[in-house]
């Protein structure tokens, strides 16, 4: 067994072992940070296979900002855990055998008679000179032009919305108008002198009669 394969089967035994942690992990924290290294594994193996750049991108895009986001959003939603493990139990028969299922699916579809060295023999090895990510440059934006732009677009139309759904206007709600902030002048509109007129009659302490107030000692 040569080095790399030894690299192969060591990621690859990393990532497996992530990913069951993800789904039998208590603590949702705990569950995005075994995600986060079940992604670092991939790129590894992608990086083995000589896709430097889905590798990167792989860390770059998921690790590194989705993942981020995904912590944040559960630690500000505070998830009940107690709720999520009674929901877990209710559905575990259900997900056994949906599980059952996929995996015998994919063992079907990606078995060795389908993606054997006998389909599939390795490629030969790149020059020194090929850069992988100018050959998918080239390929995104001249072979598949439009797919890229199309996608562009339909990703474009789903931040628009987003904001458009989150921007929605609460009459309950406190918010600041920089615009009123700006136009704000000195005067009145800082501050406003009301004259009042005073009382004779001074409030008395609690627990004292109003016809012992005004008496004497």
């Amino acid at each position: 067994m040569g080095f790399e394969k030894f690299l192969f089967y060591v990621f690859a035994l990393i990532t497996l072992w992530a990913s069951g942690m993800v789904i039998t992990r208590r603590n949702p924290v705990h569950s995005v940070l075994f995600l986060v290294l079940a992604f670092v594994a991939s790129a590894a193996l992608w990086i083995l296979l000589e896709a430097e750049f889905l590798g990167i991108v792989l860390v770059l895009v998921y690790v590194g900002a989705v993942m981020v986001l995904f912590v944040f959003v559960i630690m500000m939603l505070d998830v009940d855990i107690a709720t999520m493990r009674a929901g877990f139990i209710r559905y575990l028969p259900l997900g056994i055998v949906i599980a059952s299922v996929m995996a015998v699916e994919i063992f079907l579809v990606v078995g060795p008679g389908n993606f054997g060295l006998a389909a599939f023999p390795p490629p030969e090895p790149a020059a020194a000179g090929v850069s992988n990510v100018e050959n998918l440059g080239r390929l995104l934006y001249t072979v598949y032009v439009y797919p890229v732009e199309i996608a562009a677009v339909i990703l474009l139309v789903a931040i628009v919305a987003a904001i458009r759904l989150t921007l929605r206007r609460r009459p309950d709600s406190k918010y600041v108008n920089p615009a009123r902030q700006v136009r704000v002048k000195k005067g009145p509109d800082r501050v406003r002198l009301v004259k009042m007129a005073t009382e004779d009659v001074v409030a008395a302490p609690a627990g004292v009669n109003h016809s012992d107030a005004g008496e004497n000692p």
